[in-house]
């Protein structure tokens, strides 16, 4: 399985903090924002990674992730030339995906649970019996993003892309996992009436043909979309207490890669290196000499 993660949007509702860089490089507590939704992808067992940004932020991200090997990982690069939607980055990956399933996470979704890898995992292999997968999380104010409904018996019935009277509270995050047929579905998508190409009518083609699964997270499960001054604050808050009351950094590339066996320890110690004054670079030291691999 291949992985996309789009970072080409504007930020204008953090302006003025993205008049200069990407929102997608701006921190959340100790780490840059891409960093959640790479873990993501990583989290889910996938190596393969094209990152989707814009002309203007493309050697930043170069400069931060490289070629993604530190992680163990391999990171390419496409520019997004215009601003048209979600569904963009498949046709722009089209390549890339070749005949690969594939995953696509917005660059600004942070999310963090128990029980999450399963939740990973479970979308992985629907992906691969032709089956995509959306996450659903309850939220306080669903028009703001696509809502789905459900059944009786917690079967996806209904998608629609903020509406003004929602059907339930159960919000589509930006985490979408799909089989190669998504590929074609993108290129021959429609614009909506909008003028945009809208990843919920992807989402709607699979439903009508009963290929949609919906992972529900409970009630525990925190989910952020950093869009906004108010929500990345409340993000990286989060993410600082967690840190604090666990010990464990949330999103560390390099310890995710480490615990599934891509860099070995010398490598994770060149890491840890090269961040020794902070406390990040501490943390990853104290991992490589620990005796937990």
């Amino acid at each position: 399985m291949k992985g996309i993660v789009l970072t080409a949007g504007g930020g204008k509702r953090l302006q003025p903090m993205t008049w200069a860089t990407s929102k997608q490089l701006l921190p959340i507590y100790d780490k840059p924002m891409i960093y959640y939704p790479l873990s993501v992808l990583l989290q889910a067992g996938i190596r393969d990674i094209l990152l989707v940004t814009t002309k203007h932020d493309l050697e930043n991200y170069k400069e931060l992730l490289g070629d993604g090997s530190q992680f163990g990982v391999n990171i390419s690069y496409v520019v997004q030339p215009s601003m048209d939607g979600v569904p963009q980055g498949i046709v722009l990956g089209k390549d890339f995906i070749g005949d690969d399933s594939v995953a696509l996470v917005l660059g600004d979704n942070v999310f963090y649970g128990s029980g999450f890898k399963e939740n990973l995992a479970h979308a992985v292999n629907n992906a691969s019996k032709g089956i995509a997968t959306i996450f659903g999380c309850r939220v306080d104010d669903p028009t703001r993003f696509g809502v789905v409904d459900f059944d009786a018996k917690g079967t996806a019935i209904s998608i629609e892309e903020k509406p003004l009277v929602p059907k339930s509270n159960y919000a589509v995050t930006g985490l979408y996992f799909f089989d190669n047929s998504v590929v074609e579905r993108a290129c021959n998508l429609q614009p909506s009436a909008l003028g945009h190409f809208e990843i919920t009518d992807i989402c709607q083609q699979y439903l009508d043909q009963k290929k949609l699964k919906v992972e529900q997270l409970d009630l525990s499960f925190a989910w952020f979309d950093t869009g906004t001054v108010d929500s990345l604050f409340n993000a990286g808050e989060f993410i600082r207490v967690m840190q604090s009351s666990t010990g464990v950094k949330v999103a560390a590339l390099e310890e995710i890669s480490y615990d599934a066996g891509w860099i070995k320890r010398a490598q994770l110690l060149k890491c840890a290196e090269r961040l020794k004054k902070t406390e990040y670079g501490k943390y990853l030291e104290n991992i490589a000499l620990s005796t937990r691999r």
